[in-house]
């Protein structure tokens, strides 16, 4: 994401997305009532008088000032929609007030003007701003001839796979056996150079395939190899990937990686619930309770009801009373525990009842 304009006084800041991830951040800052702008494409009716009744038009592009009434993002698409009223625009061609819907572009600039920008919404852009000068992180979960690729991003992970070798079975006397071996390697290689940006790479698996895949980088592939370090797992595919995430592994390598620190939290929050302790709590009217009397050690919020102004408050609060405040996305396992929850726990300096 890049910061392309400012204007503090008037509450205006014009962002370049570059990413998902920078999608995904924008669905959580841009709001109902909001005012976006953007390069957009619409339908443009024939009104001359002697159309066609099957016309449906000619699209043109124009940029467009839109109040915000509703908020989609779409993960496995893509695509962020921000759907409200023209406020501004060629009033020749379009009436103010019609309903339209603005996709969001990569590098095409978006402005966003508020009432007035709150200090986690500032907060969660220049993170995204701070993101996307970073390098992601990579798990390849393999077992003998099944490989997996879990892309670590800022909104969760994201599958690639499974992806199957053709290789014949270890009782098979085949004398392409190893070469077979090396192609699947070579598909896996192939793979990760796709992602020019990874920094690191956790090699996992239950068996000892994934040590030989680490002999097979060191052996050719030593800027990989480098990048990368061997994790054991009870399980393969997504469950294994799943195993890598609460193990931690990920934050050693990429210590400002928000995804680790967030699962790293909620296991953090689940082993006090399993024990019944009680410096925890969860829902919104007991955490309310808990942050009031200046309890709360750590909070956790789950990203959807970052919405509620209520909610920014009892942050606030929270920060102003010494404790820590973790915003949990929706798109991974950790932020759907906190949603099973309630949507909001914390972990206590002390019991408060």
């Amino acid at each position: 994401m890049k910061i392309s304009y400012q204007n503090q006084k008037e509450e205006i800041i014009e962002v370049i997305p570059e990413t998902l991830d920078d999608l995904w951040h924008l669905s959580h800052i841009v709001r109902k009532g909001d005012f976006v702008t953007s390069k957009t494409t619409r339908r443009i009716q024939d009104t001359s008088g002697d159309k066609i009744r099957s016309d449906r038009g000619v699209k043109k592009t124009f940029t467009l000032e839109v109040q915000v009434e509703s908020v989609s993002f779409h993960m496995f698409t893509g695509k962020l929609r921000l759907t409200g009223s023209i406020t501004k625009g060629p009033e020749d061609l379009i009436p103010l007030g019609s309903h339209h819907t603005i996709e969001v572009k990569f590098n095409i600039p978006l402005k966003i003007r508020k009432e007035q920008w709150s200090k986690w919404d500032t907060q969660r852009l220049q993170q995204a701003v701070k993101a996307s000068k970073k390098l992601s992180a990579i798990i390849v979960l393999i077992e003998e001839d099944t490989v997996t690729f879990g892309l670590i991003r800022q909104f969760g992970i994201e599958y690639y796979g499974p992806v199957y070798g053709n290789i014949s079975g270890k009782r098979i006397v085949n004398k392409n056996r190893n070469k077979e071996i090396i192609d699947f390697y070579q598909d896996i290689v192939k793979t990760i150079y796709k992602y020019k940006d990874i920094q690191s790479i956790v090699i996992a698996g239950p068996g000892f395939a994934k040590n030989d895949l680490f002999k097979f980088l060191q052996d050719n592939y030593k800027d990989l190899a480098k990048k990368s370090i061997v994790e054991s797992t009870g399980s393969g595919g997504r469950v294994g990937i799943q195993e890598v995430l609460k193990k931690g592994t990920v934050e050693k390598l990429t210590t400002e990686n928000r995804i680790a620190f967030e699962m790293k939290d909620i296991n953090d929050l689940l082993k006090l619930l399993s024990k019944n302790s009680d410096i925890v709590v969860y829902g919104i009217n007991q955490t309310k309770n808990a942050i009031n009397m200046g309890a709360v050690k750590k909070l956790m919020v789950l990203d959807v009801y970052m919405k509620d102004e209520n909610i920014e408050k009892l942050m606030n609060l929270t920060e102003n009373m010494g404790g820590d405040v973790t915003i949990i996305s929706s798109e991974h396992d950790g932020g759907k525990q906190l949603d099973a929850l309630g949507g909001m726990a914390a972990i206590l300096r002390y019991p408060i009842s």
